[in-house]
């Protein structure tokens, strides 16, 4: 089964380089394994992830998947995220009312 929050923090390891290569790619294979079980930060981490393409190949609809349950989860960082992507109008058709919304 696994321990999400565990996971987790390898995936974030394996970003930062902090204790390990860094290895972007790793790290998105932990971040995944938190996802699979549900973790709003990990989503928020994979989310990011797909939308710089960090570890993994670009991918604007994936990312927005992500990030939305993160912010379904409640995690407040996701939020801001995302409500940045609809200001900026990155990927996405840029809407204020839902930027603001989110904000």
């Amino acid at each position: 089964q696994g321990d999400a929050g565990a996971q987790l923090n390898i995936g974030k390891c394996y970003e930062e380089g902090n204790g390990v290569g860094q290895d972007p790619a790793e790290a998105v294979s932990w971040f995944r394994l938190a996802v699979n079980q549900g973790d709003a930060t990990a989503q928020f981490k994979l989310g990011r992830c797909y939308d710089n393409g960090n570890g993994v190949g670009q991918n604007s609809a994936e990312a927005m998947r992500l990030l939305r349950l993160a912010v379904d989860g409640g995690h407040a960082n996701a939020q801001v995220y995302l409500g940045c992507i609809y200001s900026h109008g990155t990927g996405v058709v840029q809407n204020h009312a839902e930027a603001v919304r989110l904000f």
